[in-house]
Formats: C-alpha cells, structure tokens, sequence
C-alpha cells in the first residue's frame, strides 16, 4: 500500500547482461530458454554470482558459521537507517573520525541501527576504476560500527572495503560481528532526509552467501 504524498526510491541497480561485475566473478547471461512462438510462453534462464549488482551479503560470506542469506530474520532488512553523506574520491577511506564528526553534528547513532553511506562513487559504474579505487570503510570505522552493535551498513561503491584492500578487512570485522552488508547501492542521492525507512529485499536462497535485492528508500 502506498502512503499517500510519499514516493518510494529505487535503490537498486537494474541486472543486465552488460552489468559490470566484481573482478574474478561471472559475467551475466539471460538465456532465453522457452520462446512464446514456438512454446506458448517466454522464459528465460539467469546465469549470475549471488553477489550481483546491488546485493546483499550474509555474515556466511566471511565466516564460516555466519548466518547465511535464507537464515536472515526479515526484521533485520526492513526498519529506519541514518543516512551519512561523504562524499568521497577514488582510495578514500570513510574513517572513524567521519562518523564521530557525523555524530557531534547530528547525535550519536543509536546501537543496532542501520547506516547507510552515501559517497557519490555510483556515478563511476561504467569506469574503469570502479571496483579497483572505490571509496569504503578502513579498520577504524568498521571496528566502531561493530562496537555499536550495528545491524546493517549499505554503502554506494562495490565493496564495503576500499577497492585496494585485498584482505577484505571491512567485510571480515563486520560479518564477524553479525552485521549484514549491502553494496553497489544506486540513488542515494535522491534521498534528502538524514534518515529514511528502507526494505531490502533478498532472495530466500538456501545456504548462500548472498543474494541480489530490490532496494527500497520511503523518506
């Protein structure tokens, strides 16, 4: 039902075949497998990582007995989220100090929320950098999330973890922790309000490691 004067944002990527992907990972394909002329009906068949455009990643991404994506409680993906722009260029870091700076001008973030980062890197998509100089979390600021005992950390670049940072740091200190990541989010800047209701909505896939979602903003 839609509440009246108030527009959902689409938070998401479209999934296509020339959608990029993470270095090392599938490239997408549509097969067409039933055709309506010859079958009576269209349909086709997805060949695509888990972790896929705007996504989702369980715990179980990093850590072995981690949640994993079907396990996932739906209390967790929806619910209110603080909303933190800083934009950032390529290899910069959100830092502890950008949260703490965030927090004197705004109040602390409550523990358990939802945080969601807004540094302008979507924008840079179809570049040739984008996955290997995204802004992300260094140590400090996902170690200080992971002490307030946050549910869930969205981000607008590929990764959770600066795109130079090969031992995943970020993602390791957060899914240790239980705190569940969406990545490669898209419109952020359409969100004005410093926190905003959102519906993150994964596949129920059974034992993976993450999942592609529909992402939703309601200011």
């Amino acid at each position: 039902m839609r509440v009246a004067g108030v527009r959902p944002i689409d938070l998401s990527l479209t999934i296509s075949e020339s959608i990029p992907t993470f270095p090392g990972s599938p490239a997408t394909r549509f097969i067409r497998w039933s055709d309506i002329r010859d079958d009576g009906y269209n349909l086709e068949v997805l060949f695509l990582s888990s972790h896929t455009g705007t996504h989702l990643d369980a715990p179980y991404h990093f850590v072995e007995d981690g949640l994993k994506i079907n396990q996932i409680s739906l209390d967790r993906l929806v619910g209110r989220a603080v909303l933190i722009k800083l934009r950032k260029a390529k290899n910069m870091p959100i830092t502890r100090a950008d949260i703490v700076l965030f927090e004197k001008r705004n109040g602390k973030i409550p523990d358990g929320a939802s945080v969601f980062f807004f540094t302008s890197w979507q924008k840079n998509l179809r570049e040739d950098n984008y996955f290997a100089e995204n802004p992300g979390l260094d140590v400090s600021s996902a170690r200080y999330l992971a002490t307030k005992k946050i549910n869930l950390v969205g981000i607008d670049s590929p990764s959770i973890d600066l795109g130079s940072d090969e031992s995943f740091s970020a993602h390791r200190i957060l899914s240790e922790n239980n705190v569940l990541i969406v990545e490669n989010l898209a419109n952020m800047e359409k969100i004005r309000t410093k926190e905003f209701n959102f519906t993150i909505l994964p596949l129920k896939l059974k034992d993976a490691t993450g999942s592609p979602v529909r992402a939703i903003a309601m200011p």
